[in-house]
């Protein structure tokens, strides 16, 4: 295998590069479309201690939704010998969990192809016990793939490891040199498709899951969908459209989404443009919520709350903002209305989610529904009774 230390292509889809999704062949990637790969490399996750909680998003993620990779298992020593559909949704699924990555490989038949850093912690580097797991892996012949705001292909003890063993390593966050970089020039207009942003009240809230199942129960239905990545992990999972935000310089950001969305527009002719959220726009620890305000001017927002959440990720004296006030600042922030609430059921009984529904409802008087614990269809609702011209074949332009 052709050893490769990728540098990130941090710009609109399609992609090459590390952000691209993964190659089955020795040479570089040349297709931009994951559905022309005839095979799904294989994949471990690797979560150490960190499985179903808010710094494991990124395993969280991938064990709900990959089309880049096939998730084989997940390693965290806290779940051991447990499934990861269980742990994290009460529904089994077909991907248990290992105490380590020995256990991980050896209930294989071959070694896998691909270790997967599947956690995003506040610091965005790797720990000294990560580090150690991640040189067994290399040393296994696996290629390594890390959503780290510290390139692993720039260290030079993992680049070396990987240079001798002759495997690859793609840091999803790598920028590309700005040269390359695109500046907003306000093509996101000429974008007939609807173009809907689903944010949040925080971090690691449940955004890109909310996206991900809406762009399944459209496309269900017929209308025609894209979901834009804009994060490490929509990348992993593979998809064909999108930038990772926090890894642009801030006068990039904007652009490098309008152009995302225009790929996606000009390539597919969707009917409906999804983009998945970043941060909140109320966080003072994040901009990206207003980079993609500005890039993508959506035509409608949905915004994803936890009710039991009292205080920000990681900022433990920074209390939650209501989702009153938040749609407040969007509508204010951006020419834009929130169509619906969706709900993160962390910390909440099932009489809870349902009393919260409709408590939300009445005070918003908006749709609130739960992506995960509620039908899809609740979901596909939501935006059909913002714009019901969507299932009766109405040019979006036109709505």
């Amino acid at each position: 295998m052709k050893t490769e230390l990728q540098t990130a292509d941090a710009i609109r889809r399609p992609v090459r590069g590390a952000q691209a999704p993964p190659s089955t062949t020795d040479t570089a990637i040349q297709s931009t479309s994951i559905t022309q790969m005839s095979v799904q490399p294989t994949a471990i996750v690797y979560c150490e201690s960190n499985f179903a909680k808010i710094d494991g998003k990124t395993a969280n993620g991938l064990v709900r939704h990959s089309e880049a990779y096939r998730i084989l298992s997940v390693i965290d020593s806290d779940h051991a010998g447990h499934n990861s559909g269980l742990v994290l949704d009460a529904a089994m699924n077909h991907i248990p969990i290992f105490e380590d990555l020995d256990t991980a490989v050896a209930h294989e038949t071959v070694t896998p192809d691909t270790f997967i850093y599947g956690m995003a912690p506040s610091t965005g580097r790797l720990s000294p016990a990560d580090r150690g797991v991640v040189l067994d892996a290399i040393a296994r012949g696996m290629n390594i793939v890390s959503g780290l705001h510290e390139y692993l292909s720039d260290d030079t003890e993992i680049a070396q490891a990987a240079s001798e063993r002759r495997v690859t390593i793609r840091d999803i966050r790598k920028p590309k040199p700005s040269k390359g970089m695109r500046l907003f020039d306000g093509r996101v207009a000429n974008v007939d498709a609807l173009r809907i942003a689903v944010l949040g009240t925080d971090c690691a809230i449940g955004k890109r899951t909310t996206a991900t199942v809406l762009a399944r129960a459209l496309n269900a239905q017929g209308i025609k969908t894209v979901l834009v990545g804009t994060g490490q992990t929509g990348l992993m999972q593979g998809a064909k459209y999108g930038v990772a935000m926090d890894a642009v310089p801030p006068q990039f950001c904007c652009g490098e989404l309008e152009g995302a969305i225009v790929a996606a527009s000009q390539a597919e002719q969707p009917d409906v443009i999804l983009i998945e959220g970043q941060g909140a726009l109320s966080h003072p620890a994040f901009c990206t919520s207003a980079f993609i305000l500005r890039g993508s001017q959506p035509d409608a927002v949905i915004l994803q709350h936890a009710p039991k959440r009292a205080h920000r990720c990681d900022f433990p004296n920074m209390l939650m903002p209501t989702p009153a006030s938040e749609i407040a600042l969007i509508e204010a922030f951006s020419d834009t209305k929130v169509i619906g609430v969706t709900l993160n059921h962390e910390g909440m009984s099932e009489a809870e989610i349902t009393n919260t529904i409709a408590g939300l409802s009445e005070r918003l008087g908006l749709p609130v529904t739960d992506a995960l614990s509620r039908p899809a269809a609740h979901l596909l609702a939501m935006v059909v009774a913002a714009y019901p011209g969507l299932q009766q074949g109405v040019p979006v332009a036109a709505i």
